[in-house]
């Protein structure tokens, strides 16, 4: 099974950090965000890892090279310029083969064991499903949470948006960890960005989302406070 690791966004929050150093190479725990990404993938099987990149991606590229010292055969999807979420999957999916991917995104911190990710795979050939998400609960910087999921293990859009007042039981955060099927992505142009969002919502629609809660532990790396909450969090 392949994956990829989202790395291409410019990291705006982050500044002045991400000035002069691509987000994925920011430290937490003494090593660069992506490195645990990379090597969790690697330990679950997947050394087969395409990597997109824009903002300093020169400088990625660099400091990863093929991959080798990590056991991982890295391959390189530049963008110029980023092609937000669905528009780099597009981009990629040459890369990645016909069959179902992982996709992580690359500023998130998640204990989720990525070597579950080949029987989610096969539950979406059995299901008929084309993609699957790793859902959390909704954190302090995001209450209003993104998808629901039923009883059934479909995810749902949200029928009431976030900051309505009005919210229906069982909102819950995408963690940006997720697997897909490539005909999710083949209609979309691979030199245009394309948001995730509507390409999920349109699916929802068709009832070929699924999805599992977890409970463990997720941070999403978005700002400077946060990337330290984490180191603090990893060295302890």
């Amino acid at each position: 099974m392949r994956a990829m690791i989202l790395a291409a966004g410019r990291g705006e929050r982050m500044r002045p950090l991400t000035d002069h150093t691509p987000k994925p190479l920011l430290e937490a725990g003494g090593k660069p965000l992506i490195a645990w990404h990379i090597e969790r993938l690697v330990a679950a099987g997947m050394r087969d890892i395409v990597i997109n990149c824009a903002w300093l991606g020169e400088r990625l590229r660099a400091a990863l090279g093929g991959g080798e010292r990590f056991g991982a055969r890295l391959q390189w999807s530049p963008e110029q310029p980023a092609l937000e979420t669905a528009g780099g999957i597009a981009r990629a999916l040459p890369r990645l083969g016909p069959e179902p991917f992982l996709v992580v995104n690359g500023d998130i911190w998640c204990d989720w064991d990525f070597r579950q990710a080949a029987g989610r795979a096969a539950a979406l050939t059995a299901t008929k499903a084309r993609a699957w998400l790793l859902l959390v609960d909704n954190p302090p910087h995001h209450p209003g949470g993104d998808f629901r999921l039923d009883a059934n293990g479909r995810v749902l859009a949200l029928e009431t948006p976030a900051g309505t007042g009005e919210h229906e039981s069982g909102r819950l955060t995408f963690s940006g960890i997720g697997v897909y099927s490539p005909e999710l992505f083949t209609a979309l142009s691979a030199d245009r960005p394309a948001p995730l969002a509507p390409v999920l919502r349109a699916a929802m629609a068709d009832g070929t989302v699924i999805g599992d809660r977890h409970a463990g532990t997720w941070m999403d790396i978005g700002t400077p406070e946060r990337l330290q909450q984490l180191d603090t969090y990893l060295k302890a």
